[in-house]
């Protein structure tokens, strides 16, 4: 099985450049499977319902997120009616939408999708770590095909999270800092990690954004509206190929 994993879509540009190119990604790549992060979608900030169906008709399969998932209070009206959309699931168990979801393939084949948010340097929630123990066994009972999005702020909390669950997931994917790291690796046990996916969206920005408010922020310290960077953009992804036990034979992170 191959997996797609997409960084995040930061506005109209990243959801431009994932329908240009996405098609023949995945055939040019025999994949499988099309998970994108997507709490950057709308704007920079939040998803609507119409962009959350924009992205799924591109060829995306499940989208996951992150901290600025409620960014868009519309989200309220229909996360609950679409389980291809994850919130992460260390939020309390009555906030609406799900955190994990099982996937089947075209060929049949069950995958598991875990959204967890990090808390260093973070909003407080409960703990990732704890909230990823109490759903793990029932998931590896019905799949051993597990790709986890750690959105988070710190290196070592996602760090942390690989020696915590290595060789119970296929692969934890870091979202959240929208700059690729060079660190990815397939651990002894058979699971990939990186750090950061990095970001889909354009590339001479700050993280996705237009740098001039991001420099008046620096520079002056006041509140300040970002807005969505204009020009070129790319697609940061990773390319996860699994065998049947769910161990990773092969992994490429990269610029698409």
């Amino acid at each position: 099985m191959r997996i797609f994993f997409i960084g995040d879509l930061v506005g109209k540009p990243g959801r431009r450049i994932v329908k240009e190119k996405l098609k023949n990604l995945v055939d040019e790549y025999k994949i499988d499977l099309v998970i994108a992060n997507g709490e950057n979608a709308a704007g920079g900030f939040g998803l609507t319902e119409k962009i959350k169906d924009e992205i799924l008709d591109c060829g995306v399969d499940i989208i996951t997120s992150g901290n600025h998932i409620w960014d868009k209070k519309e989200i309220y009206d229909f996360i609950d009616s679409e389980p291809r959309l994850l919130r992460p699931q260390n939020y309390p168990p009555d906030v609406p939408g799900k955190g994990f979801y099982i996937y089947s393939t075209k060929n049949k084949e069950k995958i598991a999708i875990i959204n967890l948010l990090g808390r260093t340097f973070m909003e407080a929630l409960d703990c990732p770590f704890r909230a990823f123990q109490s759903i793990i066994k029932d998931i590896r009972e019905e799949t051993h095909n597990i790709i986890v999005d750690f959105h988070a702020e710190a290196t070592s909390e996602k760090k942390s999270f690989l020696f915590f669950a290595d060789g119970l997931v296929s692969a934890i994917m870091g979202t959240h800092t929208h700059v690729q790291t060079a660190d990815a690796i397939i651990s002894s046990k058979g699971t990939a990690y990186i750090t950061d996916v990095g970001m889909t969206g354009v590339q001479h920005s700050v993280i996705g954004m237009r740098p001039k408010e991001i420099l008046e922020k620096f520079i002056h310290g006041l509140p300040t509206r970002f807005q969505v960077a204009s020009g070129d953009s790319y697609i940061n992804a990773v390319i996860i190929e699994l065998d049947q036990k769910g161990k990773v034979l092969f992994l490429q992170p990269g610029i698409f």
